[in-house]
């Protein structure tokens, strides 16, 4: 599997849980250590969960296992690594304080079925 087919089947199965103002970003011209960033948020730490476990069971279920795994417990900023394809769900008060997709401003967005419509995707 290719990291953008990788990357999509995360998307997916974070947009099944609901993830909100779902976002992927092509960071591989700007980065050495992944291809791709998913950023997406949830209303509660509970939804965060639910967002990061159901991606994390749905890639297991592909045969795709977590190089990594953060935050799980807390709920606040899960990440998931899938080596070239990345996962943040966030609380939304942390993603707001975090801002990654200021960080990162200079990557293309992909546009893709899950993203936020309401998002001004550039490519």
């Amino acid at each position: 599997m290719n990291s953008f087919e990788k990357m999509k089947l995360c998307a997916g199965f974070a947009h099944e849980k609901k993830a909100q103002q779902l976002v992927v970003l092509d960071v591989k011209d700007q980065s050495a250590f992944t291809n791709y960033f998913i950023i997406c948020s949830g209303s509660s730490t509970r939804q965060v969960q639910a967002v990061a476990e159901n991606v994390e069971l749905m890639m297991k279920n592909q045969g795709l296992r977590a190089r990594g795994s953060e935050g799980m417990k807390n709920g606040r900023w899960v990440l998931l690594d899938y080596d070239d394809v990345i996962i943040h769900v966030f609380h939304e008060e942390d993603r707001a304080f975090y801002d990654l997709e200021n960080l990162w401003q200079n990557c293309p967005r992909i546009v893709c079925e899950y993203a936020d419509a309401s998002d001004t995707t550039k490519q």
